[in-house]
């Protein structure tokens, strides 16, 4: 059966309560709960290695933001194009791989450094590159505005492709104009794809060979509003952002079938948009796509224990 858990941890900080920006929410000696960004950011994507660091990209600029998971503090250590970083994800040669919303791209950048270590033109104008996932031979990407897949093919020692590819999906209804396929993981046995769909929440099956999507049978349950996907183990979190809760999937190994075990909510949500793990906890940038955005507006990453 399915159950609903609102969280009240003493660790959530308000957003009321913000202080300046890289400063840390310390409780009892514990890692920090509570990151604030720099005002204005505009949040979307998060992303985390194997060491304490989240790096955050700004829907304003593209700029990433990296904090510290142990003190809160961070810097802004490359700057964008100007045009959206949406998804993140991290490899484990410190790369950082960025989807590049209504800019139509994609960035590879050194996670060190900054440097971008290259970019790819992915659609002309039109396209909203959401959301990213790696495999153990490149990465994925979706596009909310058009039904294609992006995809990114390493070579054998983990080289940058010259190009990028497409593969067209079918079996998806797409909106024009609306955001359509949103954000995207592996199924449990890695040999395919799953999507959700924001608008009516179903999550499907993609096969990476012919783009086929299948919808996934979830037990008449949605994910309606969902976005970010983070897959762990046979444990899905599927963020919802606009309902202000995380849904955890129990998914099969092949993806065809699911249950929702329970959806997660908490005070320090203000429209999450993206999730991402480290150690007992799970992370989410605030995007607060309800709140009218200004130069002023405060924003911040929060997490919770994992249920």
């Amino acid at each position: 059966m399915q159950r609903r858990t609102v969280l009240s941890l003493a660790a959530a900080v308000p957003a009321a309560a913000l202080v300046a920006p890289g400063a840390a929410h310390a409780h009892g000696g514990r890692t920090v709960t509570t990151i604030d960004l720099p005002a204005g950011w505009q949040p979307e994507g998060i992303a985390i290695g194997d060491r304490p660091y989240a790096y955050f990209g700004s829907r304003v600029s593209g700029s990433i933001y990296r904090a510290s998971l142990r003190t809160g503090e961070g810097e802004v250590f490359s700057e964008g194009p100007g045009t959206p970083s949406l998804g993140l994800k991290l490899d484990d040669r410190n790369r950082l791989f960025v989807a590049g919303g209504t800019g139509g791209d994609a960035r590879v950048i050194d996670a060190r450094s900054g440097r971008v270590l290259k970019s790819y033109r992915l659609a002309a104008a039109g396209a909203f590159v959401n959301d990213v996932v790696l495999t153990g031979d490149g990465a994925w990407f979706t596009d909310s505005y058009n039904p294609v897949l992006y995809r990114l093919t390493l070579g054998r020692r983990g080289e940058l492709p010259a190009s990028a590819t497409s593969l067209p999906l079918t079996g998806i209804t797409f909106t024009p104009g609306g955001v359509n396929a949103n954000g995207i993981t592996l199924t449990p046995d890695r040999r395919a794809l799953l999507v959700v769909h924001s608008p009516t929440g179903v999550l499907y099956r993609v096969d990476p060979r012919t783009g086929a999507a299948v919808a996934v049978d979830l037990g008449g349950e949605t994910l309606v509003n969902g976005d970010g996907l983070l897959l762990e183990g046979r444990t899905l979190y599927a963020v919802q952002n606009r309902r202000n809760e995380v849904a955890v999937v129990r998914v099969s190994r092949d993806g065809t079938s699911g249950r929702v075990v329970t959806r997660v909510t908490d005070p320090s949500f203000d429209v999450p948009a993206t999730v991402a793990s480290y150690g007992d906890r799970l992370w989410f940038p605030n995007a607060r796509f309800t709140t009218p955005p200004t130069p002023e507006t405060t924003y911040t990453a929060v997490s919770i224990r994992k249920p």
